[in-house]
């Protein structure tokens, strides 16, 4: 028995073209979540992200299981239960936006598996350098770059920490917490 996973609803360069604008989309979502939920009313688990891991896993890693479970109720859906392809393309949209975070935050940034890769574009020294900015923050509040593969200026996150310092927002570490965080400098 063949599992049919398109069925031709969707020619293939509106569902490539699907799968580049959920990847993006999801960029968005990642952000305005990361910011509203993960240091809002989820922060119990995000805190586990902002202190040295003591294991393998963390609380925070729970956001993975959280994004993975639309993926695969739409790519079944639409593959498996005759929604159309246009939710299996979606659905493989926020995978692929999941493996680039996984391979950007999790593999580059704080090295969960090291591969010895030194960032050396200007591209992935900011997403870098972004994300140490962000854990430079003892706290939920007054952090900056809540992105994952898209960063602010670096002088600008620079600047809107200080005032977040200057105005008691944030409370600034000497080094960012995150084991083996890559270094980008």
């Amino acid at each position: 028995m063949a599992i049919e996973v398109f069925h031709g609803d969707v020619p293939l360069w509106a569902g490539l073209l699907l799968f580049v604008l959920t990847v993006a989309a999801m960029e968005v979502v990642a952000i305005l979540s990361h910011k509203y939920v993960m240091h809002g009313f989820l922060w119990s688990l995000h805190q586990s992200h902002h202190q040295p891991r003591t294991g393998r896993f963390e609380k925070n890693d729970w956001f993975a299981v959280m994004g993975a479970v639309p993926s695969i109720a739409l790519i079944v859906g639409g593959s498996l239960l005759g929604w159309g392809d246009l939710f299996t393309w979606v659905g493989f949209g926020i995978a692929g936006y999941g493996a680039i975070y996984f391979l950007f935050h999790d593999i580059i940034v704080h090295r969960r598996i090291e591969t010895g890769y030194v960032p050396r574009s200007a591209y992935m020294k900011r997403v870098v350098q972004a994300h140490r900015l962000h854990h430079v923050v003892e706290s939920k509040e007054g952090t900056v770059s809540f992105g994952f593969i898209w960063a602010p200026p670096i002088d600008r996150l620079h600047r809107q920490l200080e005032r977040n310092r200057s105005a008691g927002i944030a409370v600034i570490r000497k080094s960012p917490v995150g084991r083996g965080m890559a270094d980008a400098a």
